[in-house]
């Protein structure tokens, strides 16, 4: 039977965050396809940052603006903001200099970018564990 997620549904943010990093971890160990993993896992980062706004009350915006949800997150007091700030700071632009010509592409850096899958990883986990186990 198919699953029916609920874009209002924390846990379903979360659900899809973990199945898209299992990709990116994929990758990372095969070092292939860095833009892509790159910019996948600034999306990760942006279903984790949606998931744990919405635990905390936010009416759901549909943005990609990683520092747009950042900011919703320090107007709802987080005390994730230390260890979501220097995620967004280096994933913020990735979104779209990854995946659109036009823009400057650094060479992959692949060690750099598995520390930000744990990172991005920590904080799922951290998110995961504030939902309640029935959702």
């Amino acid at each position: 039977m198919p699953r029916k997620t609920d874009s209002g549904n924390p846990a379903d943010w979360l659900w899809i965050a973990a199945s898209d990093l299992e990709l990116i971890r994929l990758a990372a160990e095969r070092e292939t396809g860095f833009p892509a993993a790159h910019s996948k896992l600034a999306e990760v980062l942006e279903k984790v940052l949606k998931a744990e706004l919405l635990r905390l009350g936010w009416t759901l915006e549909r943005t990609h603006d990683l520092d747009r949800l950042l900011e919703a997150l320090e107007e709802k007091g987080s005390d994730l903001i230390p260890q979501v700030q220097p995620l967004c700071d280096v994933l913020a632009e990735v979104y779209f200099t990854d995946r659109y010509p036009g823009f400057d592409v650094d060479d992959p850096d692949w060690p750099k970018l598995r520390a930000q899958v744990e990172g991005v990883t920590a904080l799922l986990e951290t998110v995961k564990g504030r939902l309640p186990a029935s959702l």
